[in-house]
């Protein structure tokens, strides 16, 4: 490698380690004028554009990256993730098959950050699927996303709700559940959890979560409502906005 390119190479990576998008791209655009070959610098380039919201040019420079190394999975999930941002929801599945955690096409290998990013894609599909009025297709997506991260409590909590929606109370309470294991103090998963309770005849738990929620966040007002209602003995389940 020519010496001045692998210097700008250096100067170019630490400069993106820092965050400093601007510099960087300017030395990293000046390696490609020299060589064309190097799948991590197209690789930091389709980040800096994705994050100025040019999908189409970081679309571009992520799949140059995997011309160059078809193996580079940090490439394959932020092209899958620039698809997903385009619409290319097909594209986005054909880029997951090339995303494996081990030879058997299991996910066990891959690591942390791997599984947050597949996990967050699919619940952004399932957000699709839901406002296209196509539930069961959205609980699916999000059943792989809690399979992935099952300690992410925010997609256990739409999941959960995903369920009551389809009338499946007891599976909703599980994932209610489930996010509370993960973080004990969560207040939409208490929240939705007593409406849950409440909804299959367990009051005296509903009024348990809601005062929970009461002592995380004594301005909660849908708690307040809730546990008013308790108290005027109504008996149905609230609406959820």
């Amino acid at each position: 490698m020519d010496e001045g390119v692998k210097q700008l190479l250096l100067v170019g990576r630490e400069h993106y380690a820092n965050r400093d998008f601007e510099k960087a791209e300017e030395v990293l655009r000046q390696v490609l004028e020299s060589d064309d070959r190097f799948a991590d610098v197209h690789d930091m380039l389709g980040v800096i554009c994705h994050s100025r919201g040019n999908f189409i040019q970081a679309e571009r420079h992520f799949e140059r990256a995997l011309e160059i190394n078809p193996a580079y999975t940090e490439a394959a999930l932020n092209l899958a993730v620039t698809y997903n941002d385009r619409g290319k929801y097909e594209a986005a599945k054909q880029v997951f098959k090339r995303i494996k955690g081990s030879p058997t096409g299991k996910v066990e290998g891959l690591d942390p950050f791997a599984r947050g990013k597949l996990a967050n894609m699919h619940a952004d599909l399932a957000q699709a699927y839901a406002d296209a009025a196509m539930p069961h297709e959205a609980i699916g997506e999000l059943e792989k996303a809690v399979n992935l991260c099952p300690q992410f409590a925010d997609l256990q909590t739409k999941l959960g709700g995903l369920l009551r929606d389809v009338h499946n109370l007891p599976r909703a309470k599980e994932h209610y559940e489930a996010a509370l294991a993960a973080r004990p103090n969560f207040v939409p998963a208490l929240l939705q959890l007593g409406v849950t309770l409440l909804a299959m005849g367990d009051a005296k738990g509903a009024e348990e979560k809601w005062h929970k929620v009461e002592g995380l966040e004594p301005d909660n007002t849908r708690a307040k409502m809730y546990l008013r209602m308790l108290a005027a003995g109504r008996s149905s389940p609230p609406s959820v906005v």
